[in-house]
């Protein structure tokens, strides 16, 4: 059986955007398969007492500093989204209401992009909407979606199950059960996926 490698992330993290730059090539590279676990970020924070490193001044400005370095190592755009933290609830509804579908990896990209790319002030329903229709994607269906009540469960409970295990923040990945938490320790997860 082919190794698989968990990836819980939230929109709302920079740093799981910079993950979802990179581990598709690094599961390739191992033959591994992506496993996408989004969950909601503010609810592992509330629940395990932690919260974005932004929140202190000091940690903020280095982690700032620190985005731009991995995302010039890594030959990929960031721009911090000036609008943050904005409440990712409603777009990890959507992602959730996506998963296991042919949709799903169009609305990563195009949520990822907006928030991270082209600084979109996604907490806004009209600027959500425009992303969606420039992705290719059916405003109607995703409202649809994010309204549906076993979408929300879901959601919740990858949430629920995230806590568990022991995640406190995103990006998140489990190999072999084994969590590596932060975009800077994607060597590891490339380590474990080749073991």
């Amino acid at each position: 059986m082919n190794k698989t490698v968990e990836f819980f992330f939230d929109f709302g993290s920079p740093t799981s955007y910079l993950a979802w730059t990179q581990l598709p090539q690094i599961a390739a590279a191992a033959g591994a398969e992506i496993v996408w676990r989004p969950m909601l970020l503010g609810g592992v924070f509330k629940a395990t007492g932690n919260q974005s490193p932004v929140s202190i001044p000091a940690k903020g400005r280095y982690m700032l500093q620190d985005l731009a370095r991995f995302a010039t190592r890594y030959g990929v755009p960031l721009a911090f989204n000036p609008h943050f933290p904005i409440n990712t609830l409603t777009l990890m509804r959507g992602a959730a209401g996506y998963l296991g579908t042919p949709q799903f990896a169009s609305y990563v990209q195009a949520m990822f992009e907006a928030l991270w790319v082209q600084q979109k002030n996604l907490g806004k329903a009209e600027v959500v909407a425009e992303v969606l229709v420039a992705a290719g994607l059916d405003v109607a269906e995703f409202e649809r979606l994010v309204s549906d009540e076993a979408v929300k469960e879901r959601l919740k409970e990858t949430t629920e199950e995230a806590i568990k295990r022991g995640v406190f923040g995103a990006p998140s990945f489990f190999v072999d059960n084994q969590l590596h938490f932060g975009q800077d320790r994607l060597d590891f997860v490339a380590e474990a996926l080749q073991k």
